[in-house]
């Protein structure tokens, strides 16, 4: 690994995710920026996950995996994530979708050029071969963030000083845990930088966001309306 570049640290949480899991690893494997490590928590997957990850991560000495005995939810699954990682930054992927060869080198440009704290781009939704966030991409965050989660949360790349600062995420949200994390970074004046090329292709079938309609909006109501969630929502 490239030792003169910042080491950024991929955060991946997996659950039962084996038909697309090898496409995300290998869209992250395959990045131009090469100082990367990947850390994959399997989230007590009862599919073909495990045995993909151990190939994966037999082959390549960058690659991490947490294994829990118990599906325990994305929020403290990626705290876990982040309490292993070393890197400068932390970058975020999902199993079911896939980075761009460029991604994190040109979110990294922000970072090293002009100092930005946290960066985001626009996505390519797989489902409909379409760009998305294109009408709200131009309304400004700080404004968007009052009424809809402002940032695709597999797009996220922070330094790493500043989510560890914030203490992660908060684990009061099961749901919506990354636009918590937004409210908190745009609350505490992060510098966040919009990159407008589409550079994440996201997969809006059956993911949590579709699953868990209900449970999302009353999480997500919960950050607009800055109040702490009931316990036990969830179940």
């Amino acid at each position: 690994m490239n030792k003169k570049l910042p080491l950024v640290s991929v955060l991946m949480s997996t659950f039962n995710s084996g038909t697309t899991l090898e496409r995300a690893i290998i869209s992250i494997l395959n990045q131009s920026y090469k100082n990367i490590e990947l850390l994959i928590c399997n989230d007590g997957s009862i599919d073909n996950t495990k045995k993909i990850l151990e190939k994966y991560s037999n082959l390549y000495e960058q690659i991490q995996i947490i294994n829990n005995k118990n599906n325990i939810g994305l929020t403290k699954s990626l705290n876990l994530l982040i309490n292993k990682s070393k890197g400068d930054f932390i970058a975020r992927q999902d199993a079911d979708d896939y980075s761009d060869h460029d991604r994190i080198k040109e979110q990294m440009k922000h970072c090293i050029n002009n100092k930005y704290q946290a960066v985001f781009t626009r996505s390519y939704n797989l489902n409909k071969n379409t760009s998305m966030q294109n009408i709200s991409y131009l309304i400004p965050y700080k404004i968007l963030v009052n009424f809809r989660n402002p940032f695709i949360h597999g797009t996220l790349l922070i330094n790493s000083k500043i989510i560890k600062t914030l203490g992660g995420y908060d684990e009061n949200f099961y749901y919506a845990q990354d636009y918590k994390l937004y409210r908190d970074l745009i609350d505490n004046r992060v510098k966040i930088k919009k990159e407008r090329k589409p550079l994440y292709y996201l997969n809006t079938k059956d993911n949590i966001s579709s699953l868990f309609k209900k449970e999302q909006k009353y999480y997500a109501d919960c950050v607009k309306n800055r109040v702490t969630p009931n316990v036990g929502f969830e179940t």
